[in-house]
């Protein structure tokens, strides 16, 4: 659906997965995903006059809940085989509850200049001031904008444009609930243009997975239990500590956490919504120095749903101990950006890293 196609019109390839921007009625009043993406292309105003040639795949029809590393990874190579057949960028449309973690594993695994933009919607096609429609076209329009290359993954809706590795959603019903709340968006889509007033600093991917990986996500709370996290930590390949404010932990946690450590990667993030968690500051036992010294590695700046994110991409890559802590730290802004472990854009499989993890808390 577009003008008619030139030899300098923009190909965009749309992906629809379901979610709530494809979702209708079923007789009981509920909604479910039921559109095809065909469907939802056909219904954007504005679309057929926007300049750009547009292809449609049917992908998943799926709640954005239902959403597996799978499902991510096959999309992932689909995107990747169609922006090397000319494509100039990619849209996802899905399901908006999982959108911050399936745009950063796109993130991770997309290592081409074009970009791939994840937009969903927050109110259904069944009701007044569904905003499926307009999210698709400025999701489109980013897409097919030259000044979204080189930016990885990105999330569009309200017409603002998120990076994927910062992304949140901060409301559960807000139409206005995606933000970047240490960063701000990267730009707007204005008139039909992508406007982007920032970007990505750098670009940071990993190897496609070539093996299954289990990571936990366990969030402190008052007076934790620490059987609690015991019966999780002989489960896992990893975990990922939700913790208070800048890294810090009740202290009846700090054994169960130095023992898995030492067998498994426990990374250290912050549950508290923006901010990041702190390396040299608090000494006293679960704070982050004494967390860190017993093997942690800090997230800093990396939202503990990204942690695990990257975490499980990781191991799923076979990643070893020195590249793991390599990449978390960087993805956190604590190292440099030289010290990601793999080349920022490459079409190479890089080799892994064959370090035990089970090594010396001092290496790392």
């Amino acid at each position: 659906m577009s003008s008619t196609p030139t030899a300098t019109t923009p190909r965009v390839v749309i992906f629809g997965l379901g979610g709530t921007i494809a979702m209708s009625s079923d007789n009981g009043g509920a909604v479910v995903p039921a559109l095809s993406t065909r469907q939802l292309v056909d219904a954007v105003p504005g679309l057929a006059a926007a300049a750009v040639d547009i292809e449609v795949v049917d992908f998943r029809r799926r709640p954005g809940a239902s959403l597996t590393f799978a499902d991510l990874t096959e999309l992932a190579t689909a995107a990747t085989e169609a922006l090397a057949a000319g494509a100039a960028g990619a849209v996802v449309s899905q399901g908006t509850d999982t959108i911050e973690e399936t745009a950063y594993l796109l993130d991770l695994l997309h290592h081409r200049p074009e970009p791939i933009v994840v937009t969903g919607a927050m109110r259904n096609p069944t009701l007044a001031g569904a905003d499926g429609a307009a999210n698709l076209l400025a999701a489109v329009h980013a897409a097919a904008a030259p000044a979204a290359r080189d930016q990885g993954c990105l999330v569009v809706l309200a017409d603002e444009i998120h990076a994927a590795r910062w992304v949140t959603k901060s409301h559960s019903t807000s139409g206005a609930t995606f933000r970047s709340l240490d960063t701000g968006p990267l730009g707007y889509v204005v008139e039909g243009t992508a406007r982007m007033l920032a970007g990505v600093p750098h670009r940071l991917t990993v190897p496609a997975p070539t093996r299954q990986a289990t990571v936990g996500l366990h969030t402190t709370t008052l007076d934790d239990d620490p059987t609690v996290l015991g019966a999780i930590s002989t489960r896992v390949d990893g975990l990922v500590v939700a913790a208070f404010g800048v890294g810090h932990v009740p202290e009846p946690l700090v054994g169960t956490l130095t023992t898995l450590a030492a067998r498994v990667p426990v990374v250290l993030a912050s549950r508290t919504p923006a901010g990041p968690t702190l390396t040299r500051t608090y000494g006293f036992p679960g704070s982050e120095q004494d967390l860190i010294a017993r093997g942690l590695i800090p997230a800093g700046w990396l939202h503990p749903y990204k942690a695990r994110i990257l975490l499980r991409a990781l191991l799923a890559a076979e990643a070893g101990r020195e590249h793991i802590v390599a990449a978390i730290t960087t993805a956190g802004g604590l190292a440099d950006p030289t010290a990601w472990p793999w080349p920022a854009v490459s079409d190479q499989q890089p080799e892994t890293a064959t370090v035990d993890w089970k090594m010396s808390t001092t290496d790392a």
